[in-house]
């Protein structure tokens, strides 16, 4: 398997494993400090504080599109939720067999 096929491989486990609420396969995926960043600069520096809030969001992904360069991954995506639709685009960079950072893009008006 090539490095980018692993490294996709891993990202897509980690929505996998997000969509079906399994937080903890989710949270393995996670390198410890996981730097995760928003469209409005809020910042998570902890894998467990990340999960925690995903585990209130419970949303799920319908991928639209996923393209792969080297360590890196991006998906455009509609996050679903019970309340809210909205059209996402994250960048994850993994390193060593985990995700390291994951930078998000989205407009935040939906999730007020």
């Amino acid at each position: 398997m090539s490095s980018e096929s692993l490294v996709k491989e891993i990202v897509m486990s980690y929505v996998k494993a997000l969509d079906s609420q399994d937080y903890k396969a989710a949270r393995e995926l996670l390198g410890d400090n996981v730097r995760v960043k928003g469209p409005s600069g809020e910042a998570f520096r902890s894998a467990n504080e990340f999960i925690e809030m995903l585990q209130k969001q419970r949303g799920k992904y319908d991928l639209k599109k996923t393209f792969v360069d080297g360590d890196d991954v991006c998906l455009l995506y509609d996050f679903v939720t019970p309340q809210v639709r909205a059209f996402f685009c994250s960048w994850y960079q993994v390193k060593d067999g985990r995700i390291v950072s994951i930078q998000t893009v989205f407009d935040p008006r939906p999730f007020a």
